[in-house]
């Protein structure tokens, strides 16, 4: 198969997804521990204790604000981390996918189960939160678990280019290029702590490439109750940035392994 090929989605890639979800279920307890105690420490911390100074931000307690921005750029990060270096982690040290595409699976089946993966876990992670935010007070009612698909959908636009990244790298600090120079300015740029009208008009432009401004933009309203506006926008950015994430990640992963 010629590398810059359409890939195909085929149900092999829910047998890859089976097999890192088993996996995980032999480390539920660490995760567990990481899922409700850091946010709970983040919004304890931040919410809380900078709260007390903020007050309100765009007429929500900073609490809640913090706590629906943090629910989405958990998916962010949880995504990036699992397309990186859990992704790197069973191409190259553990040849996994050399084991994998010894059995009918192809390269597409095994990144469309590894996205189908990043993305699951991008939903544990912000449940996890949202659990937190709730018995906190800041979430408004049962809507906000709409907030679920969007954080699936979210996962797998974040995953897709981490992904790109295992693909091309030759060590796991090869992966702090991406961190440093991707995800932490879309963490302290795109409205998770603060809103983005506070920043100059030429950055705000930029920032509406970005996919977690559109994210955060779903995510805010739906814990909190605010009304939603331009959801067909936002739900289109976040699902081309993951198929043309997803693509690249494919032709990517079969030059490396295959040509």
């Amino acid at each position: 198969m010629a590398p810059w090929s359409p890939p195909r989605l085929r149900r092999g890639a829910f047998a890859v997804w089976r097999r890192n979800l088993l996996v995980w279920r032999k480390l539920i307890g660490p995760a567990i521990v990481m899922n409700f105690g850091e946010p709970a420490l983040y919004l304890l911390g931040l919410g809380y204790g900078l709260g007390f100074f903020v007050g309100q931000v765009n007429e929500l307690p900073y609490l809640a604000f913090l706590a629906s921005g943090i629910v989405a750029s958990s998916a962010m990060t949880t995504a990036a981390f699992e397309g990186m270096y859990s992704v790197y982690t069973r191409m190259v040290p553990q040849r996994t996918y050399e084991a994998l595409l010894a059995t009918p699976l192809e390269v597409d089946d095994i990144l469309a189960g590894e996205m189908l993966w990043c993305a699951t876990k991008s939903v544990f992670s912000s449940a996890a939160i949202l659990v937190v935010a709730a018995l906190l007070g800041v979430v408004a009612g049962w809507q906000a678990l709409w907030v679920l698909p969007v954080v699936f959908l979210a996962g797998m636009c974040f995953a897709g280019p981490a992904m790109m990244m295992s693909a091309v790298s030759t060590s796991y600090d090869f992966f702090n290029y991406f961190f440093v120079l991707v995800i932490t300015p879309m963490y302290l740029l795109c409205g998770v702590f603060y809103p983005v009208e506070t920043l100059p008009r030429a950055l705000q432009g930029f920032i509406q490439f970005l996919p977690l401004t559109h994210a955060v933009a779903l995510a805010r309203p739906l814990v909190t109750g605010l009304p939603l506006d331009g959801v067909p926008l936002h739900l289109a950015v976040l699902a081309a940035y993951a198929a043309v994430s997803y693509y690249l990640a494919v032709v990517l992963v079969r030059r490396r392994l295959l040509v």
